[in-house]
């Protein structure tokens, strides 16, 4: 009799009483996006576009490892390939939970490995519409979350979510994300300035399977006021590779292991 009555009604409760919570959504998809597999390497081709359509290419190597579970510690190291003036750059990223990043960057034109400041994680990252924070993520707790509608964007059956930040040290007054309900992959992302304008649309342009992991292979950013855009695509992406924790260390900004980058 008791099953028989919780039964009618679980079937008298609206749909909504059993959808996840937006922290749920958001934790979801920065475990497909950020912290997919143990760890992580891929050849990454940048391409910034100008508003007039000139195109300047930036090739890289980007490694992350994991530490703990989703949302804990990863460590990233990437390594620059082309053109000329980044060629043979490091870029180093401690990622913490709960407080603040360490990143340092090596520049062979000077023989130097400079600390980034904490402040710089909204700057753009190496002239791109990408910044520093975009590259490692945010802490799910620096953002209020919230639902605001279920959509279906394409093919994809999606939670649309809007994140605003805690604090003022970020160049954007809140975001919107479509997460897409199946691999909880950001397929879109709006960003809205301080005065509740949109100025930055990020897109998921090609998602593939790795190793059973949907990756987000090629994705762009826009940034509408600029007129600026930059595109990504990931080639010989892996997963699970062993990368060895010595990697992530000032010794190897400056000269790292071939293995690793090639």
């Amino acid at each position: 009799m008791r099953t028989s009555l919780l039964l009618v009604l679980a079937l008298l409760l609206p749909l909504h009483a059993f959808a996840a919570t937006a922290e749920e959504v958001v934790k979801k998809s920065q475990a497909a996006f950020l912290y997919a597999g143990k760890d992580f390497k891929a050849r990454v081709m940048m391409t910034l576009i100008s508003k007039g359509g000139q195109k300047r290419v930036r090739e890289m190597t980007m490694l992350r490892k994991n530490y703990g579970e989703v949302g804990g510690s990863q460590k990233y190291f990437i390594y620059f390939f082309q053109p000329a003036d980044v060629r043979d750059m490091a870029f180093m990223v401690n990622k913490y939970p709960a407080k603040d990043d360490d990143r340092w960057l090596f520049v062979l034109a000077i023989n130097m490995v400079r600390r980034i400041a904490a402040r710089d994680k909204s700057s753009s990252f190496v002239g791109s519409d990408f910044t520093y924070e975009d590259v490692s993520g945010r802490d799910l707790e620096d953002d209020t979350h919230a639902i605001v509608k279920e959509e279906k964007l394409g093919t994809n059956d999606c939670y649309v979510v809007k994140s605003t930040p805690k604090a003022a040290d970020v160049d954007y007054s809140y975001k919107i994300s479509w997460i897409d309900k199946i691999h909880f992959l950001p397929v879109k992302e709006e960003y809205y300035d301080k005065k509740g304008e949109l100025y930055k649309v990020f897109t998921a342009d090609e998602i593939t399977d790795i190793k059973g992991l949907p990756t987000i292979t090629k994705r762009t950013m826009k940034n509408l006021q600029s007129g600026h855009t930059t595109e990504v695509i990931f080639a010989k992406t892996d997963y699970n590779i062993g990368i060895e924790d010595n990697l992530f260390s000032e010794r190897y900004l400056r000269q790292p292991p071939k293995k690793w980058i090639e």
